[in-house]
């Protein structure tokens, strides 16, 4: 999967702000990907130099949570270029239950 695949929306918490994409991988993992900030000064790891922050989550686009328990990582990583995300949209989508 590339990043170009992912589609983007505009964040439901920060819609004049952020971006947000989640995908979902047949192996029951997917991933959220953001880039926002806030009036507080605060945002997503990277948005500030325009780069993004993953979250591998699990379920289904109804149904699913973080999960900080991977092999990739046990939290959310920030400061991702493109690259990055598309690297780890590969690892994530190669996960094993």
């Amino acid at each position: 999967m590339k990043f170009t695949d992912l589609n983007f929306q505009p964040h439901s918490n920060y819609p004049n702000t952020g971006i947000a994409a989640r995908h979902f991988f047949p192996n029951g993992y997917g991933v959220s990907v953001v880039q926002f900030t806030t009036p507080f000064g605060a945002g997503s790891y990277g948005a500030e130099e325009g780069l993004y922050e993953l979250a591998v989550i699990k379920g289904v686009e109804e149904n699913w949570e973080i999960c900080y328990d991977t092999p990739i990582t046990g939290d959310v990583i920030g400061h991702l270029s493109e690259e990055e995300v598309e690297d780890l949209l590969l690892q994530v989508e190669n996960l094993t239950n």
